[in-house]
């Protein structure tokens, strides 16, 4: 059994769920690491699992709320004795402003800022802290404290509860279908972990920058390179494009040899499963949706996508992005074009205009994942760093439905599509070490929504009139 299918079998236990609940609560409200966990996503996750076990909700009510309980309190405590040493610590030495949005909403209400704040994503770690550095009474902490937990706790656990009991019921899924799905739900959870955590870390404030910064200085080798590389970027060396390229470079290698190795005479065991899972969830509006989908991401449907930001980059004269995201959809494209060629790997169905090309790797999955990266990776640095992330996430949600959609019409195995955005991801990576190999003239000012609606008509026009190809 590969590590991929030994995934299917995970399933905590309930004593061990209550605990995860416990700590994701005690996490999310704890003070210098509550701001960098996406508590909503793992909470939801856990309680959904607890939900599906039927675990009495209110133990899961209460383990939320010990652990929201004991967050607050480590928080209220590290203030109360530490004081402005606090603010030496990460990630608040880094962040400043994240203290001082607590301050501003703790002076606006006082002691009931501890309750209304545990309400308020942004100021959640920090209120208590707050209190704890302004010396408020800790008799009126614990009250407000045990006070908004109780609201708190049922109303953060309950939306995940119900979707674990009710998911079946709905989707009617087979039962052999469900470690499968606990298991995808696992995977992606770790996955959005993972990406927050990088995130932070990759940057030049971030530990891993840091780190590898100490490190590199002790080998004159890597001191070079360390100094050559940030001498060409600003000062700062591409460490999340470098990571990127080495991680997906290794991921596109593995994963390809394992598909050769193990699927050379037929699909993977979760290709399998997957495939049969989304052949008997699809529905007729999710199969029009998914063709529409495979309409956008094929070469017209690209075209059409870009055609309005090209022609404005050429206008403005930005040859060089212009040359740089050209260059990425062409590479990309040629190496679909070979490794189809190469693998020759069949598809699990094939509709009369898919004649004579092959699965593997998902020309769609890379494209989409190129496209989207690209895009988000040139309009992020356009943006304040805390406006950032919304748009990575957003070019991950559609690559992810682009990706899923080709299940859903059954022309590809689940291992094509990962194949395809491993290697999407190498193609982004090398276009963005290109890109900051110098230093660049920002885009703006850029008429983005316009071109977003340019876009928007294409792809329209393009679903309405033109055949598939």
């Amino acid at each position: 059994m590969n590590l991929a299918d030994a995934l299917y079998q995970l399933t905590p236990s309930p004593t061990l769920l209550l605990l995860i609940i416990a700590t994701i609560a005690l996490v999310e409200s704890l003070a210098l690491v509550g701001l960098l966990v996406p508590g909503v996503v793992l909470m939801t996750a856990a309680a959904s699992l607890a939900g599906h076990q039927e675990l009495s909700l209110p133990l899961i009510v209460a383990a939320a709320f010990v652990g929201a309980v004991l967050g607050d309190w480590i928080s209220f405590w590290l203030g109360y004795t530490q004081h402005e040493r606090v603010t030496r610590l990460w990630p608040l030495s880094r962040h400043p402003e994240w203290l001082a949005r607590g301050a501003r909403f703790f002076q606006r209400y006082g002691t009931l800022s501890v309750f209304f704040g545990r309400f308020v994503g942004p100021v959640r770690p920090v209120v208590p802290l707050i209190a704890g550095m302004l010396r408020m009474s800790p008799r009126a902490f614990t009250w407000a404290n045990l006070a908004s937990a109780a609201l708190w706790a049922p109303a953060y656990v309950l939306p995940g509860y119900l979707l674990g009991r009710t998911w079946q019921q709905l989707l009617d899924v087979p039962e052999g279908a469900q470690p499968l799905i606990v298991a995808l739900a696992a995977i992606l959870v770790a996955l959005i972990v993972i990406f927050s955590w990088l995130r932070q870390q990759v940057g030049r404030s971030g530990r891993l920058y840091r780190l590898l910064a100490r490190v590199a200085r002790r080998h004159p080798v890597m001191r070079r390179l360390w100094l050559s590389q940030s001498a060409r970027a600003r000062g700062e060396v591409p460490l999340a494009s470098w990571l990127l390229l080495i991680l997906s470079l290794g991921g596109v290698s593995g994963w390809t040899l394992m598909v050769m190795q193990h699927g050379a005479d037929g699909p993977l065991v979760m290709d399998a499963r997957l495939h049969a899972l989304f052949d008997y969830l699809a529905t007729p509006w999710l199969e029009t949706a998914s063709q529409a989908l495979a309409r956008v991401g094929d070469t017209y449907g690209v075209l059409a996508l870009v055609l309005p930001w090209g022609v404005w980059l050429l206008w403005r004269r930005r040859l060089d992005a212009f040359a740089h995201i050209g260059g990425g959809l062409g590479l990309i494209a040629l190496l679909n074009t070979w490794g189809k060629a190469f693998f020759d790997r069949p598809r699990p169905g094939t509709p009369d205009y898919l004649t004579g090309s092959m699965a593997y790797p998902s020309a769609h999955s890379s494209t989409a994942v190129v496209l989207a990266g690209l895009a988000a990776a040139f309009i992020a640095r356009e943006l304040p760093y805390r406006q950032r992330h919304r748009v990575y996430w957003g070019a991950i949600l559609f690559a992810v439905v682009m990706a899923l959609s080709r299940l859903v019409i059954g022309v590809h195995w689940f291992s094509d599509l990962v194949g395809g955005a491993l290697l999407g991801l190498v193609v982004c990576a090398l276009v963005q070490l290109a890109w900051q190999a110098r230093p660049r003239a920002p885009l703006t000012p850029c008429p983005w929504a316009w071109l977003g609606i340019g876009s928007l008509v294409l792809v329209a026009a393009r679903i309405a009139w033109l055949p598939p190809i």
